[in-house]
C-alpha cells in the first residue's frame, strides 16, 4: 500500500518548515506573507506527490465535516430515493456529501440512527420523523445542531421544515374524483398522527363534506402483511361498492393494485399520493397527487446551509404546493 503523504514530508522534500506549508494549505499564504512563488511552488508539489489533508484533524480544526445527515422512512421508495438523489446532488454542488439511511417507522431505530449521526459530528440533519422522536427533534434542537424536518414536522417543537400542501393536495384528488361524477368515494390511509397523513385525511374530509357525500375510510396498520392488506382493501372496495379511492401513499396504492389483480376484481376509478414507477406504466395508466421535488429539495438545502452558516435569523417553515396529475385511472375508461 503506498505511504501517506504527510505535510512533514512535504516540508522536508521542499527545505521549509511545516508551519509555512500548514498556512498555504489553509488559504493563509497571503495573510501570513508568503511569497507567491513559494506559494505556487507548494501547491505545485502537492498536486504532484497526491496529498490529501486529513479530514479529521481539517474537522477538528474548522469545527465542521461537510457532511450532512439524511434520515428517511424508507430510502427504497420512489418518493424518498428521488428525493435523496436531488438533496446529494444539491449538498455536493454547495460543498457537502450526505450520508442517508431508513428509518423503516421504527421509534428505537431511529434513535440509534440519530445518535450515530451526532457522535459522527455531522454539521446538520434532514429528518423524516417518524412518531415517537419528539424529545429526540427536541435534543438536537437544544444541541445546537442545524435541522430541517422534511415531509412531515412535530407540532410540539418549533424547528425548520419543508413539507408538501398535503391537505390542499388530497382536497383537489378528491375534488377531480367527485367532478367525475363518482359518489361512493373512499380513502386508504394508515393509522398514523403524522402530520402529513392526517392533512391528506383532512383534505378528503373537506372534498366530501363541501359535496355533501358520504365518507368512506379505511385505515391499516403498519405492521399489517402485504397479505393481509390485500384482503382488507378488497373488502374495503367491495362492500363498500365504491366508484373511487384515493390512496394516502404510493405503497397503498401499488397494495390495491395487487390485490384488485389477485382478486380478479374491476379496477375502481382512482388516485394515489405520490408518484411511482409503475404508475404510468400500469394499464391503466394511475392519476397521482406529485410532489415538487425539484423545490422541495432546493429548499431544505438552502434553509439547512443557512442555518450552518448562522444566515437563519428565524426559523423557516415551508408548505410547497402539490400538483394533481391526471391520468387514465380517474377518467372515463
Amino acid at each position: 500500500m503506498k505511504k501517506r503523504v504527510l505535510i512533514s514530508d512535504i516540508a522536508k522534500a521542499l527545505g521549509i518548515s511545516v508551519t509555512t506549508v500548514s498556512f498555504i494549505l489553509n488559504d493563509k499564504a497571503k495573510e501570513k506573507r508568503i511569497s507567491d512563488a513559494l506559494t505556487k511552488r507548494v501547491l505545485d508539489y502537492v498536486n504532484k506527490v497526491g496529498y490529501k489533508p486529513n479530514q479529521l484533524a481539517k474537522s477538528l480544526r474548522t469545527g465542521q465535516t461537510k457532511i450532512l445527515g439524511l434520515l428517511v422512512e424508507d430510502i427504497a421508495n420512489p418518493f424518498f430515493s428521488n428525493v435523496a438523489k436531488h438533496i446529494e446532488r444539491r449538498a455536493y454542488e454547495t460543498g457537502y456529501h450526505i450520508i442517508y439511511c431508513s428509518m423503516d417507522n421504527d421509534e428505537h431505530k431511529a434513535k440509534e440512527l440519530i445518535q450515530l449521526f451526532m457522535d459522527r459530528q455531522v454539521d446538520g440533519f434532514i429528518i423524516t420523523p417518524s412518531e415517537g422522536l419528539e424529545d429526540t427533534i427536541s435534543h438536537i434542537k437544544q444541541s445546537n445542531i442545524p435541522l430541517v424536518l422534511f415531509d412531515r414536522f412535530v407540532p410540539s417543537v418549533e424547528t425548520n421544515y419543508v413539507v408538501s400542501d398535503n391537505r390542499r393536495g388530497s382536497y383537489e384528488a378528491t375534488k377531480h374524483l367527485l367532478e367525475s361524477n363518482n359518489k361512493r368515494i373512499g380513502l386508504i390511509s394508515l393509522y398514523s398522527n403524522q402530520t402529513q397523513m392526517r392533512d391528506r385525511l383532512d383534505g378528503y374530509m373537506e372534498a366530501m363534506d363541501e359535496f355533501r357525500m358520504q365518507s368512506f375510510i379505511k385505515k391499516l396498520n403498519l405492521e399489517t402483511t402485504e397479505e393481509e392488506s390485500h384482503e382488507q382493501i378488497i373488502d374495503f372496495v367491495v362492500d363498500n361498492k365504491l366508484d373511487a379511492v384515493l390512496f394516502a401513499t404510493n405503497y397503498l396504492a401499488v397494495n390495491g393494485l395487487k390485490a384488485l389483480k389477485e382478486h380478479k376484481a374491476t379496477l375502481p376509478k382512482m388516485v394515489a399520493f405520490d408518484e411511482h414507477t409503475l404508475f404510468k406504466l400500469h394499464d391503466p395508466s394511475i392519476s397521482v397527487v406529485s410532489q415538487d421535488i425539484e423545490q422541495l429539495t432546493r429548499e431544505l438545502i438552502q434553509t439547512l446551509i443557512a442555518e450552518i452558516e448562522g444566515k437563519l435569523k428565524e426559523v423557516r417553515q415551508l408548505t410547497i404546493p402539490c400538483q394533481l396529475i391526471i391520468r387514465e385511472s380517474s377518467t372515463s375508461l
